[in-house]
């Protein structure tokens, strides 16, 4: 058939209805408007201009590249769409590109065949090859996937993710299809899609500050805020700053002098010799020279060497030091090896951003607000430790402090984490504490609130000794009681005299959310930090209610800790691999001991160091595997099992007696019994019990209660379950403790 024939036949076609790729003698590959090509031409009444036919013409690459035609890879032919509502006609819905995998506009082309196979045109054009003008020193090749396993990867302008056709360097750097030629027409200066953009101006600081700056929208130059500058923000989602789009394509600085700085992306990641920063998203482009391993940022090659900088945290303002050299900063106690700036008058040199170090934050690493200063006089300090990585602090140099506690920590330590502290601007505003938990109603001689009223508790407390009822808990943090506690006279409750003085409110540093956390009772959990399921004491995120057990709380709170016979103090890590003493197991963090190596886990940390159990008349104690030379025979005395030497135990020495720490302390040691529990199976209110001797038959299941059960509170009622048979999957307790 000939082409005359092959257009006349596809004219019916379409005025027919039928399907393009079952008739055509020849496979159609596409059809483009008549506007765009001035070759055989058909009309259709659904397009306001013709359409011409385009037949198959394939090229094949050689092995190991991508094979490219006319129909780009489809199985079918192709409709080339230009207009909008050609587009709304074709589609059955929302579709994304089958290249870029976004949301497809025209102009695009579509399947004839509508198989839903859509491209955008500029997908379709792209080369397989490109030549970057930023990326000189490798060719970027598109790939249908990344050559990582899953095939994902993060673009290495903007930031975002991706699975669908790729732009790679042999470097590892990554492109979206739409990135790389955006930025290899800002390259070009051929920019016509900016051109219909309207250019939108900067916010106007407010009496936040630059709080409002701090939009998640950013200059994709510059990664600068978008809102400093006017900007374009098209929809093809590319938010430029104006000045980003006529930047020089070479720049002589005189922070480098050797040879001339080029546009290009930072590929190697290397921080900026000015600021010393490297961007934490997207690349975005850098001033660079590849031969020295040189780059500055967009905004600080920007700045005048003569710049002067006023500083909120020091009195006198701050020069750039017109040479690059090394030095200690006096505000961080951190190297630099880039540009430095100084005070003449204080004899002071720091970081360009250390400039910018607030005087005065409330950090969740301690109660009271921090002070930064420039150094400290070594009488101020008796411990020099910095309390979150437990390394000496540098008094020649700055760091934060308080000095109401002599607590100190490193600056990088203590601002590393934005969501971890909040800046004071008002300095001489009065730091109100948290409220206490108490009401003190009466004290004795030396100041010490003998009868208090806790607001957790219908009666007033009273201070009282320790008279070794070793079956008593603390309601606060379920461990054995001991002096000084607080007792009531018309009911079993007992807290510890620090558990009651806790605040109602409490920050802390492991979770991060901004709102404080609210002392909280009673509520059965399993808590965020140790895993087991609480009901006692804890506080509860006034944001997201996450809880964590007060144990956990206590044993997290910095500075230095004491444990069992261990002679040196203990520092929690966040990151420590070794292995822990008690269980034996590998740690992720840990408490440790720089002098002789000593480790535990969090949790092993945590254990009660005494605890009873109904095979012994007194309290068991925690034991080390130091003390296993005392029996010839190491077996549980509760299940009758082996037990590892090398892992700890509980032992009463006077009866003999020794147990692994799971069988003493159970699935569900820190369910406080005879608290409330609501079941919605039974019409009264249960109260969590464990049977010591008499073992009632379960309610649901008619097995013997021996564990944690729930007893009707009706003394008429028997009612009583298994705490398993009737509590949800998220409170009962799937592990036991491995020793």
């Amino acid at each position: 058939m000939g082409a005359i024939a092959s257009i006349l036949l596809f004219y019916n076609l379409i005025a027919n209805g039928a399907s393009l790729a079952r008739h055509a003698e020849k496979p159609v590959e596409r059809i483009e408007c008549v506007s765009a090509s001035l070759d055989l031409v058909v009309e259709d009444k659904s397009h306001e201009h013709p359409f011409f036919l385009v037949t198959s013409t394939e090229k094949t690459k050689g092995e190991g590249e991508m094979e490219e035609s006319n129909n780009y890879g489809h199985q079918h032919p192709l409709l080339l769409i230009l207009n909008q509502d050609q587009l709304i006609y074709n589609q059955s819905g929302v579709t994304d590109c089958s290249r870029c995998g976004e949301n497809v506009s025209t102009p695009c082309l579509c399947c004839a065949e509508h198989c839903g196979f859509y491209l955008h045109k500029v997908c379709a054009d792209a080369p397989l090859e490109l030549n970057h003008p930023f990326h000189l020193n490798h060719p970027l090749l598109l790939m249908q996937n990344a050559p990582y396993s899953p095939g994902g990867y993060i673009c290495n302008f903007c930031g975002k993710g991706g699975y669908d056709f790729v732009y790679h360097c042999s470097c590892n750097f990554d492109f979206h299809i739409k990135c790389a030629l955006f930025t290899f027409n800002i390259a070009e200066n051929n920019l016509k899609e900016l051109e219909h953009v309207p250019l939108q101006h900067p916010l106007i600081s407010t009496e936040n500050g630059t709080e409002e700056l701090e939009d998640v929208s950013k200059c994709l130059g510059c990664w600068e805020p978008l809102a400093k500058y006017t900007h374009f923000s098209p929809d093809c989602g590319f938010n430029l700053h104006e000045k980003c789009t006529k930047l020089p394509f070479k720049l002589n600085h005189v922070w480098h002098r050797k040879h001339p700085l080029v546009l290009q992306f930072n590929s190697q990641r290397l921080s900026c010799k000015i600021c010393g920063e490297t961007s934490r998203m997207g690349s975005g482009f850098v001033y660079g020279c590849s031969a020295c391993k040189f780059v500055v940022h967009i905004e600080c090659a920007s700045q005048s060497p003569l710049q002067v900088i006023k500083s909120t945290n020091h009195e006198h303002p701050f020069t750039v030091f017109l040479r690059q050299v090394p030095f200690t900063c006096d505000a961080c106690g951190t190297e630099g090896n880039h540009v430095a700036y100084t005070c003449g008058t204080c004899n002071i040199i720091i970081h360009k951003n250390c400039i910018s170090l607030p005087r005065i934050i409330k950090s969740k690493w301690h109660d009271h607000r921090l002070l930064h200063t420039y150094f400290h006089h070594i009488e101020d300090f008796g411990v020099l430790i910095c309390m979150i990585c437990h390394d000496e602090v540098d008094t020649e140099h700055g760091s934060y402090y308080c000095s109401k506690c002599n607590v100190i920590f490193h600056v990088h330590c203590v601002t590393e984490d934005k969501r971890s502290y909040s800046i004071v601007s008002l300095e001489n505003e009065d730091e109100i504490p948290y409220e206490s938990s108490i009401t003190v109603l009466e004290s004795n001689d030396a100041g010490e609130a003998t009868k208090i009223k806790h607001f957790k508790h219908i009666h007033n407390l009273m201070l009282s000794p320790f008279v070794g009822r070793y079956e008593n808990r603390c309601d606060g943090c379920l461990l054995p009681i001991s002096g000084p506690f607080y007792s009531c006279s018309f009911c079993s409750f007992f807290l510890h005299k620090a558990c009651a003085e806790l605040p109602k409110m409490k920050d802390v540093w492991h979770h991060l959310c901004r709102e404080p956390l609210a002392l909280i009772s009673d509520k059965a959990f399993e808590c965020l930090e140790c895993l087991n399921l609480y009901n006692a004491f804890a506080y509860e995120c006034c944001g997201c209610e996450t809880k964590i057990c007060l144990p956990c709380v206590i044993a997290l709170t910095p500075g230095a800790r004491t444990y069992l016979k261990h002679e040196h103090p203990l520092f929690y890590y966040r990151e420590h691999k070794g292995k822990c003493n008690a269980c034996g197991n590998t740690t992720g963090s840990a408490f440790w001991c720089k002098d002789c190596n000593f480790v535990l886990h969090t949790d092993c940390f945590s254990l009660p160091i005494t605890a009873y159990h109904k095979c012994d008349q007194h309290l068991l104690s925690l034991t080390d595997h130091n003390d296993n030379s005392y029996s010839e025979s190491y077996y549980c005395d509760i299940c009758e099992k082996t037990r590892d030497l090398n892992r700890w135990f509980y032992r009463c020495a006077t009866c003999d007696t020794s147990a692994h720490v799971g069988c003493v302390l159970g699935k569900y040691s820190f369910l406080k019994h005879r608290s409330i529990y609501e079941e919605k199976d039974h019409p009264h209110p249960l109260i969590i019990v464990k049977k010591k001797y008499y073992y009632p038959d379960c309610y649901k299941c008619s097995k013997p209660c021996e564990d944690v059960a729930l007893e009707c509170s009706k003394p008429e009622c028997k009612y009583i379950v298994h705490w398993d048979c009737v509590a949800p999957d998220y409170l009962q307790s799937w592990w036991m403790w491995c020793m």
